[in-house]
């Protein structure tokens, strides 16, 4: 049995597509319209999309801007153009939004994917525990000059899915960190947020049979 899968804060759809590959029934759901038009994409809020009855739920990029340890020196020193109040209330919203996917009660298998955190947002984050497991995307890619051969730490908090198994081939010696030096502007975030296909085919294959065979003794 194929899985029904959701994955949450996606406008590219390689995580939708690489379940898709494996002939699950997945769709994505973000604020935003998908980056290329897609008859498998809701845009709306996953906090209302998630009432729906899935089997597993791939939260991959809800916003961590005012979350990741690496920019927490905003909440101090804000931007130009900011105040102190902005950066403590888009850190308020996207713990909740982190609090309302990981705490779903219905979803039996739940992956979120956040940068590493400050305390800030841990703080914050309702039944916060320390991610399941941290991954690169190199430790999933087979070719030195192909899109996973990069470093960016990952983190994975799990819920009923085991952690995820490197299939790559690579040791990270020629790792790009293009990912940490995009250029400033409007599209720095959707530039850091890009997902890798090596890592989602990852998730796709052992996830997705996990969910399968999780659904399949759930029904017998």
């Amino acid at each position: 049995m194929m899985a029904k899968v959701l994955i949450g804060c996606e406008t590219s759809g390689i995580v939708r597509d690489a379940f898709l590959a494996r002939g699950h029934d997945a769709w994505s759901c973000d604020l935003l319209p998908a980056d290329r038009p897609s008859n498998r994409h809701i845009q709306g809020d996953i906090r209302e999309v998630m009432k729906a009855d899935w089997d597993l739920m791939a939260v991959m990029h809800p916003p961590c801007t005012r979350l990741c340890n690496s920019g927490v020196r905003w909440l101090s020193r804000p931007p130009a153009g900011r105040s102190h109040a902005d950066m403590w209330t888009e850190l308020e919203e996207g713990a909740a939004l982190f609090s309302a996917v990981w705490n779903v009660a219905h979803i039996p298998c739940i992956a979120v994917e956040n940068p590493v955190m400050h305390h800030h947002a841990k703080k914050r984050i309702l039944n916060y525990q320390a991610p399941a497991q941290t991954v690169q995307p190199w430790q999933f890619g087979t070719d030195p000059e192909g899109p996973d051969n990069e470093r960016k730490r990952t983190c994975f908090w799990l819920r009923d899915l085991p952690p995820l198994i490197p299939t790559g081939t690579l040791d990270g010696a020629t790792a790009r960190d293009s990912v940490h030096k995009a250029s400033p502007g409007a599209n720095r975030w959707k530039l850091r947020s890009k997902f890798f296909p090596g890592l989602a085919a990852a998730m796709a294959r052992q996830w997705g049979d996990y969910a399968s065979h999780q659904y399949a003794a759930r029904a017998a």
